[in-house]
């Protein structure tokens, strides 16, 4: 049975819908996640939400802790992930208060630790399809009928923050092909592959960054409110998921839940033991092969 994670971005820091739920503390070999998960369950299916940020809103994007957030779902059991976040938009049509199906990323980060799998173990994934296309079609019929306005596909620009982008950023991001931008989803969607979760992106957007000539320098204010709106839709999308995924799902197709099969290059003798007793909870399907 597929058991479904959340991982909550800005202004969404709780699941008032889940049944027999509770704040539980996971330790991980990546340390503490960003803070306690709420388990629970909506309509029989088992959840597990994290609030991205730590409930108040106490980390930025930069200090959260990838590894450990990741970590922390894959030792829950959790199969399917779904990141939800906020965003801003390189488009015309892709407006404030409309979401997003995320399906590639272009990742400018560079202060954040990107892999599980570092010196004593060397493993290489594939993402260059980087989110669940299953996954991500659940998301988009869910929202679909739930009449929020959302468009199917985007590249999504992982830029490092705290701070927007310049208008000589945000221009060129534009030129790139970039469809929306924000600060938090790279690295969770390799993270995520390299724990064989199924992820998927859903993005809301609160702004147009700093490129519309109408719109101009981003009015935190109105992100803000933006943000209120967005994140009661998007509570209402995590019951909907929720309610599709309910029927469960077989091996995924894409193969999301195996990707690990032949990433591992180091030779079984020349693995760091600790190492690999770390590795245990993402990758002990093939490190015990």
């Amino acid at each position: 049975m597929p058991k479904l994670g959340f991982i909550g971005g800005s202004g969404i820091y709780g699941i008032d819908a889940l049944q027999d739920s509770e704040w539980v503390s996971v330790e991980t070999a990546w340390g503490r996640p960003s803070d306690d998960i709420l388990i629970g369950r909506i309509g029989g299916m088992e959840m597990a939400f994290l609030p991205r940020h730590g409930r108040g809103h106490r980390i930025p994007p930069s200090e959260v802790p990838y590894p450990a957030n990741i970590a922390a779902m894959k030792t829950l059991g959790i199969t399917d992930l779904v990141s939800i976040s906020a965003c801003g938009s390189f488009r015309e049509d892709y407006a404030p208060g409309d979401f997003v199906i995320v399906d590639q990323f272009i990742d400018r980060t560079s202060a954040r630790t990107k892999s599980f799998f570092t010196h004593g173990c060397t493993g290489h994934v594939s993402i260059a399809h980087p989110t669940c296309p299953r996954l991500g079609a659940v998301c988009l019929q869910a929202a679909s009928e739930l009449g929020i306005q959302v468009h199917n596909g985007g590249t999504y620009l992982a830029m490092e923050g705290p701070q927007f982008s310049t208008l000589a950023e945000s221009n060129l991001y534009r030129s790139w092909g970039c469809d929306v931008i924000g600060m938090t989803n790279m690295p969770e969607a390799k993270l995520a592959r390299e724990a064989e979760i199924c992820f998927a992106t859903v993005a809301m957007v609160t702004d147009y960054d700093s490129w519309h000539p109408d719109h101009g320098e981003i009015d935190i204010s109105k992100v803000i409110a933006t943000l209120v709106a967005n994140s009661e839709s998007a509570k209402r999308l995590v019951q909907r998921i929720a309610g599709e995924m309910r029927n469960g799902r077989g091996i995924c197709q894409h193969g999301c839940d195996r990707s690990l099969e032949y990433a591992v290059i180091t030779a079984p003798d020349q693995r760091d033991p600790e190492l690999v007793e770390k590795l245990s909870v993402i990758a002990g399907r093939v490190l015990k092969c």
